[in-house]
C-alpha cells in the first residue's frame, strides 16, 4: 500500500485493480483523479483528507496524478480535473468533476451508499 499520507492511498496503473476495483468489493473507493499543477486540485486537498480520516475504516480515498498516469486517466474517460469517481463493487457508480465543496462530497457519498444498501435489501 503506497500512502501520500496518513489517511489516502496512491494507485497507479500497476495497483489499480487491486487497491480500487478489487478493495471496492469490501467497502467503498473514492478516487481523486488530480495533477501538481491544478490548482483546483490542491483546493480539493484539504476536504479530501478531512473525508478519508472522518470515514477511515468506511470509506477508501484514492489519488491518481494524472500527469503519471495518462493512460489510465485515458481509459477511464477523465477529461477534467479534479475528478472524483466513487467506485463501489468493482464499478463507477458515481462521479463528480470539478471542485466540490466536503459537503457536496459527502452528500453523493452518503447517497450511494444509501442506494447500495437499498439494492442489498431488495
Amino acid at each position: 500500500m503506497n500512502t501520500t499520507d496518513s489517511h489516502t492511498l496512491a494507485v497507479n496503473g500497476a495497483t489499480f485493480a487491486a487497491e480500487v476495483l478489487a478493495a471496492s468489493h469490501q467497502q467503498p473507493v473514492l478516487v481523486d483523479f488530480w495533477a501538481a499543477w491544478c490548482g483546483p486540485c490542491k483546493a480539493m486537498n484539504g476536504p479530501l483528507q478531512e473525508i478519508a480520516s472522518e470515514r477511515a475504516g468506511q470509506l477508501i480515498v484514492a489519488k491518481v496524478d494524472v500527469d503519471s498516469e495518462p493512460e489510465l486517466a485515458a481509459e477511464l474517460h477523465i477529461r477534467s480535473i479534479p475528478t472524483l469517481v466513487l467506485f463501489r463493487d468493482g464499478r463507477a457508480v458515481d462521479t463528480l468533476v470539478g471542485l466540490r465543496p466536503k459537503a457536496d462530497i459527502l452528500r453523493h457519498i452518503d447517497a450511494a451508499q444509501s442506494a447500495a444498501a437499498a439494492t442489498v435489501s431488495a
